[in-house]
């Protein structure tokens, strides 16, 4: 059954040459970073900050959303909704590309695009994290955001919109809503719309025009971002789906190889790149995490994979450090593993990690910098722990703000940057107490 899914991928590829450019920025212009790997060079954010200390400005949001922060030169810009789930009127939804000003934390503009005509229900898992949920990505010319039923957008750096291109209507049964952000790749932007059309498409960054689509039914319940690499002189596109670990070739969109992982049900975190060697995670009801060798050809399952474990996250992403994995887990853990090996390092309680929502603490990935662990929980603040293979709580960092902390942070130069469902925070080294809203 699942080389049978393998099997049903399609891709097909359009119109066009491409000059060959992976999309690595030295900005925090995507998902995790640059490519997806959860941590920067150089970065040295502050350990500890409070209401009175380390928070240059906090800024209001529009509205709630699951979305981090990316950075393009002297921009922020982040995603939010409004206007649904308060009075239940589905047609009232908006969502907004904010842009912010990075010095100052001035609202610079708001884009407000209509919702889509048949809205995801606000209710069960919805509400965990609602309709803002993929972080925005960009080339600096350019800003990408994709709003799943309402489609794929891009923007020029001063608000205006430059194309819209719908990437289906569909839902699955269990009402969870999308959530997987765009990557670019050469002169395309990439979208997995899994929930949409049981599809990856790739897209014209200029048109919004269709360049190739990969349709596959195991593509149902896969929430993670893909992940671009380079293993001998070839670019793949790595994505994590139940039971399966899938390589296209982003030129095309056709399969290259894949693996057999045992991660049954859904799947939520993103795959971790590492030195020409994939991470993956989630599953459910039982949780999973595979090890598998890129560069392959076909069903790699024997060959590739290196390891296997139970030890794993269901929606946060791991960041690798120095051959080891860190990630808060959805308990309230925070997990080590050797990245070698997959063996537990340690699994220790994260103190006053409390539960939000349906009982799980943490909904951000974990990112790294300067040696240490920075884990952002839905209400219990953010927690930094040394990305080494002792463990201890270098500090729990909480801010007075009763919106709940979703989205993955945003690290540059000395500061980290967090959103919540109300604020965005400039956390920088040195700085005093918040700006006032």
């Amino acid at each position: 059954m699942m080389k049978a899914n393998a099997a049903k991928l399609t891709g097909m590829l359009a119109t066009g040459a491409m000059l060959f450019a992976l999309s690595v920025q030295a900005d925090w212009s995507q998902f995790r970073g640059p490519n997806g790997s959860g941590t920067v060079a150089g970065a040295k954010p502050p350990t500890e900050w409070s209401d009175a200390k380390n928070v240059q400005w906090k800024t209001p949001l529009p509205g709630p959303g699951s979305s981090g922060p990316i950075l393009v030169g002297d921009k922020i810009f982040v995603t939010a909704w409004s206007g649904n789930g308060v009075n239940g009127d589905r047609s009232a939804l908006k969502r907004h590309l904010v842009c912010v000003d990075k010095k100052s934390g001035k609202v610079l503009w708001d884009k407000v695009v209509a919702g889509e005509s048949n809205v995801d229900r606000y209710e069960g898992f919805m509400q965990e994290h609602g309709y803002a949920s993929h972080t925005p990505t960009s080339d600096g010319e350019r800003v990408y955001v994709y709003y799943g039923k309402a489609g794929a957008l891009a923007f020029d750096l001063d608000g205006k919109q430059l194309w819209q291109t719908n990437l289906g209507t569909g839902a699955n049964s269990k009402n969870w809503g999308s959530a997987s952000s765009p990557v670019l790749f050469k002169d395309t932007v990439i979208i997995n719309a899994s929930e949409e059309s049981h599809a990856i498409y790739a897209l014209d960054k200029k048109t919004g025009k269709q360049v190739w689509k990969a349709e596959g039914a195991a593509l149902d319940l896969v929430f993670g971002t893909p992940v671009l690499m380079e293993t001998a002189g070839r670019s793949e596109l790595i994505l994590a789906l139940p039971n399966e670990l899938w390589s296209l070739n982003p030129d095309t969109g056709k399969l290259r190889w894949y693996a057999e992982t045992g991660m049954t049900g859904n799947v939520a975190p993103s795959v971790v790149p590492g030195k020409d060697v994939v991470y993956a995670f989630g599953g459910y009801p039982q949780l999973a995490a595979v090890a598998v060798k890129t560069g392959g050809k076909g069903d790699v399952t024997q060959s590739h994979v290196l390891w296997r474990s139970r030890d794993s996250s269901y929606i946060p992403t791991p960041v690798l450090f120095e051959d080891r994995l860190y990630f808060a887990s959805d308990a309230g853990f925070a997990v080590c593993l050797d990245a070698k090996t997959g063996s537990l390092v340690y699994k220790e309680r994260l103190p006053g990690a409390s539960a939000g929502g349906r009982g799980k603490p943490f909904y951000a990935s974990a990112v790294s910098a300067n040696g240490q662990v920075y884990a952002v929980s839905r209400k219990s603040g953010t927690y930094v722990f040394p990305a080494a293979p002792e463990f201890k709580v270098v500090a729990q960092n909480r801010l007075n703000d009763e919106g709940q902390f979703n989205a993955t942070p945003a690290l540059e130069g000395q500061t980290i940057f967090l959103r919540s469902d109300r604020y965005l925070y400039c956390i920088k080294n040195g700085a005093g107490g918040s700006a006032g809203e």
